[in-house]
């Protein structure tokens, strides 16, 4: 079978990079995306064959450029991972915390419309594809001190359903993962228990399968799955009195 052409964004750590170790040991021909050119360099040296492109997912304009590099040496993409994100606590009492708003938002949400754009047409075109895009559980409910992150992934869940239903019959699939926790750099200023939390090789061998059964949402671990179905069906007065006292994500994080 010929090699799957994959294209990962944030993939320098975290689950970006264990998804493209997972793609790389199937011998797939990688496009990495992430702004650690120093990270980016040891997997290309790690993989020999890999292509890394050292920016950043809101430069939208080294995004296209990215992308029309990667289809120009490989080919029509066989599956596009928007997993760049960037997660720290906010508080919209505060001024200073206007600016990580902008960042989250324009990263979690922007980003991802970004990566996805420059390769909608050649997927429609050669009818093959699955755009592959991280959410979270976290989009399910608001959470008290991630107001940002929240509404970012809300926000990239119901962008996803939209591509999803504009691509319908297209022969491009739209997949969109929401993990629970993963051990990854991200969660590991949290200062709360992270029940089920999967490590990052796990959690990406369990995205590369539902992304090549093109599932259309899936919500990982499965234990995960039950608790975001009961935050779903949770009453707003009933949520209020359980988690305004929850345990918060640090604010002032590097971003």
């Amino acid at each position: 079978m010929a090699a799957l052409r994959v294209f990962i964004t944030g993939a320098s750590s975290g689950l970006g990079a264990a998804l493209a170790r997972h793609y790389a040991l199937q011998g797939a021909q990688l496009g990495l995306v992430a702004r650690s050119a120093d990270r980016l360099a040891a997997l290309a040296k790690e993989f020999p064959g890999c292509v890394i492109y050292p920016l950043d997912v809101r430069e939208q304009a080294a995004m296209q450029a990215a992308a029309a590099d990667f289809i120009a040496r490989f080919g029509v993409p066989d599956v596009v991972i928007a997993a760049a994100g960037i997660s720290v606590g906010t508080l919209t009492e505060h001024a200073a915390d206007l600016g990580v708003f902008q960042a989250v938002m324009d990263t979690n949400v922007i980003g991802m419309v970004a990566t996805f754009q420059p390769f909608v047409a050649a997927m429609r075109h050669a009818r093959n594809g699955v755009l592959a895009g991280i959410a979270s559980v976290a989009g399910i409910r608001g959470l008290p001190g991630g107001a940002a992150y929240s509404a970012s992934k809300a926000a990239v869940i119901s962008y996803l359903e939209s591509l999803r239903v504009e691509l319908h019959n297209s022969g491009v699939a739209v997949s969109t993962v929401s993990p629970g926790y993963i051990v990854t750099p991200m969660t590991a200023v949290n200062p709360y228990p992270m029940p089920f939390i999967l490590q990052a090789d796990v959690a990406a061998a369990k995205i590369a399968r539902a992304i090549a059964q093109r599932r259309r949402y899936v919500t990982l671990p499965w234990q995960m799955a039950l608790v975001a179905w009961a935050l779903g069906l949770l009453p707003r007065v009933l949520y209020d009195r359980l988690f305004c006292r929850a345990p918060r994500k640090p604010r002032n994080l590097p971003l």
